[in-house]
């Protein structure tokens, strides 16, 4: 399998780095008190699932949650799942946008602080699509074609499709001529669209709302096949954490933010209706997939 060309160097994990780039999100503008510049950043990971890296929205949720929590509040975001995930197992964020697959496979070390409620419930699918020309109507005629993946810790963007496979006794070597990671659901889209990949997993969320946002960009793409309703992305803690002061008020930020006006426009710009307390019982459709296929993985 080969990366998508063009992804930057993968970034490293220090804190001091990390804290040191709070700056760039505005954290320290957004404060009003003296006292609040003398504490550490509450830090909040975004992964991929994020829906796109614009700066404003990035500023407002940060706006939003130092607000809410009385406390700086800093946004890291990572080209890859694993170094969100990295970074949330071993405290380097205090919760995390993660995705369900990585939340399903360290499920005995993280918890689930809030699902995002989108078309009024906490569910998403993941779409097979390929482009407009391509006369495909299944996965099976995709065979010896290439294949486009967001992360190989992706949950629609990677283990829906390798479940699919792994019941026809194939994997993508053998199955697909060759195969790259985006990292990125929408340099998915991308990729499929320019007839880089013939075929793509893809976040539904994502391409619906890119759909919307910016037609042109799917219009070289179809969809030929939705997956069953499976858990939407969590936002998730480690266990450790999930009865942490600042972490039960930042869940209970989320859990509110429908009730705000910056928070309704951040869930506007998200096209999400809002969040519902965790359930992890959500994920077990993800994790019968992880058990099926994790010996090949």
């Amino acid at each position: 399998m080969t990366k998508l060309q063009g992804v930057g160097a993968k970034p490293t994990f220090r804190r001091r780095e990390v804290l040191a780039g709070a700056a760039a999100f505005g954290a320290c503008s957004l404060l009003g008190a003296g006292h609040a510049l003398a504490r550490e950043p509450f830090m909040f990971g975004l992964t991929p699932v994020f829906l796109d890296s614009d700066l404003e929205l990035m500023s407002e949720m940060t706006e939003f949650f130092t607000r809410k929590l009385d406390q700086p509040v800093s946004a890291v975001r990572r080209r890859t799942y694993q170094e969100i995930t990295s970074m949330l197992l071993s405290g380097g964020v205090q919760a995390a946008w993660i995705c369900g697959f990585p939340y399903v496979r360290y499920r005995e070390r993280l918890s689930v602080l809030a699902m995002p409620l989108y078309k009024g419930v906490p569910l998403y699918e993941s779409y097979l699509i390929v482009n407009k020309d391509n006369p495909a109507q299944d996965l099976d005629e995709l065979s010896g074609s290439v294949h486009a993946f967001s992360d190989p810790n992706s949950n629609s963007g990677y283990l829906v499709t390798m479940h699919l496979l792994a019941e026809r006794k194939r994997n993508p070597r053998s199955f697909f001529s060759e195969t790259i990671f985006t990292y990125s659901h929408r340099n998915v889209i991308r990729a499929v669209s320019s007839g880089l990949a013939q075929s793509g997993s893809v976040d539904g969320y994502v391409w619906d709302v890119v759909a919307k946002s910016e037609p042109s960009l799917v219009a070289g793409t179809r969809v030929i096949r939705r997956s069953e309703s499976l858990g939407f992305p969590p936002i998730a803690c480690s266990i450790d954490a999930k009865n942490d002061k600042l972490v039960v008020k930042f869940a209970e930020a989320l859990f509110k933010m429908h009730e705000d006006p910056l928070g309704q426009r951040i869930l506007k710009t998200l096209h999400l209706d809002g969040f519902a307390p965790g359930n992890s019982s959500n994920y077990d459709a993800i994790a019968e997939k992880f058990n099926a296929v994790k010996d090949i993985l």
